[in-house]
């Protein structure tokens, strides 16, 4: 045998032992998944409900019932990951279908799809097919295994990954020959490091504390911090572990027993005890809402809810009146340790309802603007902290509605908890006419009480700070605005529900966001104040305000020193400056105070181009076409050279001449007065699409940007620094958002979602 042949021979070998060894899940394919498929497969919006950021969601499978339905007359038998089924076997009771099994001659259905997407390669770079269908509202075909075929046939760029470049020839080879070897999984479940399983139970004894008020204490913060990402402060254990907050059938020590409910409020059935367990699936940025514990945080909980002498004379049932109303069921709590707690890490409140969990929350954001600030009234002069009287007779009138979902009732819903609303409006407007608003009525207790919010459709953020140029409208919060809306948007709405629910749960929250507006209103001169509203109520608006809302208060006089030619924008002037000290950042950028519209500890290169990038800013679509051209959140890679990046998200703000309404919103969408954001950083968890280029080359895009005047010049822009969904390293670039997560903020890193990456 020559030398060549024995090498040859030795080399087919190797590749057959390599070949024939056992892949593991966990080291071989989860970060595959991670790296090219979680960014489509996660959260209630995966297609097909193909859930790939752990074992147990690849395990479980596909469904063809999508989760979002805004038209089912019936609620839907919820499928959350790890919750409603415990193993393969009850999921398959639920409908799924095994997308690793092989079935008898055909290969897995994974494999399949694989192959498809491999056969079917984009052009680098280029536009997808016109035909093709990326949106978010398109109909996932779902097929079994013996309907792949005539899939394939009518789907040819329907393999997987969708729509984007393929995986790697390494990856796809590992993937095929672990589906070969029948798709073994090893299931290793997250352990909590010493440091941490000692505070855990310091946790749990609190929340299990035996009594009346532990009862009622330990009920009210499960259900603020069961959809958090709760991790532990300063423990040293090398990153960021995170865990979830359940019911469970077993006590501390224990492995945890979940139990699955509808709502975090509904009636258990059975003994329970609050539980912390690790989350053991991927993180991803759209459903990472943290929440930090320590013993300092234990010692503030402890003082805000057992220090005074209060008592509970009857624990409140699970009952619909109770969940409907959390004013009543907590009655006994005093009213300022509840409102203190939320105070305190307020920014994680706002983002439950926001952002949410939910991952498409049209439900909720077409109720809102694209940007605004978000404010909070201290609790020293919050009358339903402070007067009992006042909370007495307004508590019955803070129920919200949703808890009964008959189809042909939701006007009447809206019609019984509309007027309990605006009677409640009437009593507050009449409390407050003795106490003219001041300075010191804004609570600036820490940094979580300036908010921005920014909106992109069926998507919101929030971050820290007062970012961007000064904001259409404002909401100024109290408790009763607060907690409604927390419990209106996250406890109480069910995504399974049907069409009743979520409609009374939209109409309802239109109220709120009117209620935060008219206390807004209050800070402003009163001659003032109608005119401002009209402008936020334009044309359709006015019926509204006519029809569905209260008078506001045009009589009681605001103690706050304002220039009454433009109110409004003196007051959000004289914010800054008086809350410079808790504001999270300057932004020059958006709000440049004079010729260096930049941030001044950064490198010239990229003052250079904050400077540049500062021309977007402060002007209206109709004098900056390419605003038009741009997606809501475009993130810009700026190249320093030398390794390193920033990022910085450009986000469109689209203009409307009211947000009143449930339907129509493209109607009163007032394109001409978009404007633009531009912030460092990454202020959203779906980026519409990315573009790269060096530091130095940022002057000239936003040079080109400006000259835009048709498709075509913005077509030769993403031509010359976009990276579409085609690009050969599409996911270097993708990815690397998460990179930058990691280093510049990393207890909210996370994966980001790329089903909203436009096709421009």
């Amino acid at each position: 045998m020559t030398f060549r042949c024995w090498l040859g021979c030795l080399f087919l070998l190797c590749t057959t032992l390599v070949r024939a060894e056992p892949l593991s899940y966990q080291r071989d394919i989860q970060p595959i998944f991670t790296a090219k498929c979680v960014a489509c497969h996660a959260c209630y919006d995966s297609p097909c409900q193909l859930n790939l950021g752990s074992a147990e969601g690849a395990a479980r499978g596909g469904h063809k019932l999508p989760v979002y339905n805004g038209a089912r007359a019936k609620a839907q038998t919820p499928t959350r990951l790890f919750l409603d089924a415990e193993d393969e076997a009850g999921w398959r009771r639920k409908g799924f279908h095994s997308v690793l099994e092989a079935q008898g001659s055909q290969a897995a259905l994974m494999a399949r799809m694989l192959e498809l997407g491999r056969s079917q390669p984009l052009t680098p770079n280029a536009k997808l097919p016109a035909d093709l269908d990326i949106g978010i509202g398109r109909e996932n075909s779902c097929p079994l295994p013996g309907e792949f075929d005539d899939y394939a046939r009518q789907n040819a760029h329907a393999g997987m990954p969708f729509a984007v470049t393929g995986l790697s020839d390494a990856e796809y080879e590992r993937l095929q020959r672990w589906l070969e070897q029948g798709a073994p999984v090893d299931y290793q479940a997250p352990k909590p490091p010493a440091a941490e399983a000692a505070q855990i139970a310091e946790w749990e004894r609190l929340l299990n504390a035996p009594g009346p008020r532990g009862t009622l204490v330990g009920r009210w913060l499960y259900e603020h911090l069961f959809i958090a990402h709760l991790y532990f402060e300063g423990t040293g254990t090398g990153g960021p572990h995170f865990y979830q907050l359940v019911r469970s059938r077993t006590p501390s020590g224990e492995p945890v027993d979940a139990i699955a409910t509808r709502r975090p409020n509904d009636d258990p059935g059975t003994h329970f005890h609050y539980r912390l367990r690790p989350i053991p699936d991927v993180i991803v940025h759209k459903t990472h809402i943290t929440y930090p514990l320590s013993p300092a945080k234990l010692a503030r909980v402890k003082a805000l809810f057992f220090s005074d002498d209060w008592r509970v004379d009857a624990v409140p049932g699970y009952g619909a009146g109770h969940r409907a109303n959390p004013f009543r069921a907590f009655q006994a709590i005093p009213a300022q340790a509840r409102y203190q707690f939320m105070l305190d890490n307020a920014e994680y409140f706002v983002r439950t309802f926001i952002r949410g969990p939910v991952c498409r929350g049209q439900i909720a954001t077409d109720v809102i603007r694209d940007n605004f600030w978000v404010l909070f009234q201290d609790p020293q002069y919050d009358l339903y902290v402070t007067d009992r009287h006042f909370r007495e007779r307004t508590t019955p009138l803070l129920a919200m509605p949703g808890q009964l979902d008959e189809v042909g009732d939701l006007l009447g819903f809206w019609q019984t908890y509309r007027v309990k609303r605006n009677q409640y409006e009437q009593l507050r407007m009449q409390a407050y006419a003795g106490e003219p608003a001041q300075w010191r009525h804004l609570w600036a207790g820490n940094d979580n009480a300036l908010l921005t919010i920014f909106r992109q459709h069926d998507s919101a953020s929030v971050r820290k700070g007062l970012i961007g140029e000064i904001p259409q409208t404002l909401w100024w919060m109290d408790f009763p605005l607060l907690e409604r809306t927390y419990y209106q948007l996250v406890v109480n709405f069910d995504v399974f529900g049907n069409v009743s629910h979520q409609g009374q749960t939209r109409l309802y929250f239109d109220l709120i966001r009117n209620g935060a507006e008219l206390n807004f209103l209050r800070l402003l001169p009163a001659a003032s104040r109608q005119a401002i509203l009209d402008g936020w109520y334009e044309k359709s608006g006015q019926l509204k305000l006519l029809l569905a809302y209260t008078a506001i208060d045009s009589a009681t006089p605001s103690l706050l020193e304002l220039d009454k030619g433009d109110p409004k924008q003196a007051f959000a002037r004289q914010l800054l400056a008086r809350r410079a000290n808790i504001n999270a950042a300057p932004d020059p950028i958006n709000r440049c105070p004079g010729s260096h519209c930049y941030r001044t500890d950064q490198p010239p290169a990229l003052q250079r181009a904050e400077q540049a990038l500062s021309r977007l800013t402060n002007r209206l679509a109709a004098g900056l076409p390419v605003i038009r051209s741009l997606p809501e959140a475009t993130l810009l890679r700026v190249e320093q050279g030398d390794g390193r990046r920033e990022i910085y998200s450009l986000l469109r703000n689209r203009a409307h001449s009211n947000v009143a309404f449930m339907y129509g919103e493209s109607l009163r969408w007032q394109p001409r007065l978009d404007t633009l954001t531009v912030y460092p950083g990454i202020l959203s968890s779906y980026p519409n699409f990315i573009f790269n280029l060096p530091a130095a080359e940022v002057p000239a895009f936003v040079a080109a940007l400006e000259r835009v005047k048709e498709g075509e010049d913005f077509e030769r822009i993403v031509e010359r620094w976009g990276v579409r969904r085609s690009h050969p390293r599409f996911w270097d670039y993708f990815n690397d958002l998460a990179r930058y997560l990691e280093e510049t903020d990393p207890l909210e890193a996370g994966v980001l979602d790329m089903n909203r990456y436009e096709n421009l």
